[in-house]
């Protein structure tokens, strides 16, 4: 550490806290124009910037002179330092100025008796309201807190090129130093887990195609969707793909598997991944919106359908902490709708006994249940079916109801929601009006592309595929901006004043620190 490096981050930190673009974004624009940094000092700018993000309204507070005090990044970096990482004044002394040192001391003397529980969870008034609605005060405490910490590094092991343990030993074999620690995720069967962040993305392992970075969290919803061999599946809100190769490659690459999304770019960054990834029964189409025409001759032909929604994206909070002061309850009112909408077009192409899987990495029940909740009132031709009844046909001992719900504090894994909805035949349904579609895979016309280049890497043996795929650029359709598919929400929201994590401390409860 030096005043430099001190200096550089504080100058990262002052441009994330406008809020007006995602934080990993600023951050890769600021390495590469500052690519003389070398790996250790990138390391402590990145980790620098993100604690403090992650602990923005606590760190707010100790450095506020009063309520109206901007915020200053050079002081938050310091009482970081100071308040988290628990270094003395004494070691940084060496490494700053004389008014830097002043600050320092002032940050070290600061109370924090009696602070809101808003602050301590370091969140905004209106999400702590939500959490604490939802969770009560105690847990939502501990699921805020959870979130303080960095997410540890999780990978999918390609079953199409390798086992678990194979890989597993890989790793292990080739860590002579004992610094990193690799273990078996403790609900897929597929993942691996390490503490330590690597370069994976130039591991020979990783250029091989044998491993993904995924969530373990993201991995269970690849198994709850439970997609067998010869079915057709499809992916309607795909992204870059990664839940995507992961039902692929336990679909046996046999069958047909279509990634649908708004976005051309993100189903191009499937490209490299899927040349990785040994399948050959993917299929890419880019669609202009939910409501794109060329997906209604795709009605009533699939066997699952998975919808992992765009939503807030607020149990990503470990990896991505600007979205807690980022997102606002008109982001959410928005979200709603367009999660309502998508789900309900899905359903069209969901055939009779087939499944159709909502999804979101967020904790909200606007997000989750009451979406599902509402599905089910306005669809009286598909039932709920339990999600640990389904984890464990797959050997997967893990019960948390009707619904899936993962939070980090409980599982380890980002915050997930998941609910798998089944299609039933005419005769099965009461009081409706109108018989549920009926249809078979056999006339789905040929959607096969082979997007190309992949931009963000952080991100068994297979029967032959019957239906060749076409190599063929992704085609284009019109309104492309349409939101289907992101972790988080792709318009950013109002600028927020720095400031502003502070405000309504005053209305939330106050206990003893």
């Amino acid at each position: 550490m030096t005043p430099n490096l001190i200096r550089q981050a504080a100058i990262v930190l002052s441009n994330l806290l406008t809020f007006s673009s995602p934080a990993d974004a600023k951050l890769s624009e600021f390495f590469r124009n500052n690519r003389d940094l070398g790996t250790k000092e990138r390391a402590f700018v990145a980790e620098s910037v993100y604690g403090v993000l992650r602990r923005l309204r606590f760190l707010s507070t100790v450095t506020a002179n009063d309520e109206n005090d901007p915020d200053d990044a050079r002081k938050l970096i310091l009482a970081w330092l100071l308040r988290v990482q628990g270094m003395s004044i004494r070691e940084l002394e060496p490494m700053l100025s004389e008014q830097q040192k002043e600050w320092a001391h002032l940050i070290k003397a600061k109370s924090t008796d009696n602070l809101p529980l808003a602050v301590q969870a370091d969140v905004r008034d209106w999400l702590w309201d939500k959490l604490v609605a939802q969770y009560g005060e105690a847990e939502a405490l501990t699921i805020a807190r959870s979130m303080h910490e960095q997410a540890a590094l999780d990978l999918r092991v390609n079953t199409i090129k390798g086992t678990r343990d194979e890989v597993m030993a890989k790793f292990i074999a080739e860590n002579t130093s004992g610094e990193m620690n690799v273990t078996k995720t403790p609900y897929s069967p597929i993942g691996l887990r390490m503490p330590n962040r690597l370069n994976i993305g130039r591991h020979v392992l990783f250029t091989e195609g044998k491993i993904e970075v995924q969530d373990e969290g993201s991995q269970l919803l690849a198994h709850l969707v439970a997609a067998k061999r010869g079915m057709m599946v499809a992916d309607f809100c795909a992204g870059a793909g990664g839940k995507t190769l992961a039902i692929g490659a336990l679909m046996r690459n046999t069958g047909r598997l279509y990634a649908f999304d708004v976005s051309e770019k993100r189903l191009h960054n499937l490209g490299q991944r899927l040349k990785r990834s040994g399948l050959s029964n993917l299929n890419a189409q880019v669609i202009s919106s939910e409501t794109d025409p060329k997906l209604k001759r795709l009605n009533g032909k699939f066997d699952r359908v998975l919808v992992d929604a765009p939503c807030s994206g607020l149990g990503t909070l470990r990896r991505n902490p600007d979205l807690k002061w980022r997102q606002t309850p008109q982001d959410v009112a928005e979200l709603n709708v367009k999660q309502t909408n998508i789900l309900a077009r899905a359903a069209k192409l969901t055939k009779v006994g087939g499944r159709l899987i909502y999804a979101t990495c967020s904790l909200l029940r606007d997000e989750n249940e009451q979406i599902a909740e509402q599905f089910l009132a306005t669809h009286p031709d598909f039932k709920l079916m339990n999600a640990a009844e389904i984890l464990a046909q797959h050997q997967i001992q893990l019960d948390t109801g009707d619904y899936l719900k993962l939070l980090p504090h409980l599982h380890n894994t980002d915050g997930f929601f998941a609910a798998v909805f089944e299609k039933l035949d005419a005769a099965s349904v009461a009081n409706t009006d109108t018989p549920a579609e009926k249809s078979t895979s056999e006339d789905a016309p040929d959607l096969a592309v082979a997007p190309e280049s992949v931009e963000d890497v952080s991100a068994t043996e297979g029967e032959p595929v019957k239906a060749k795929v076409k190599k063929a650029a992704v085609k284009k359709t019109t309104d492309k901006d349409a939101p289907v598919k992101k972790s988080a929400v792709k318009k950013a929201p109002k600028e927020v004043r720095p400031k502003s994590v502070k405000a309504s401390a005053a209305k939330t409860k106050a206990v003893k620190a």
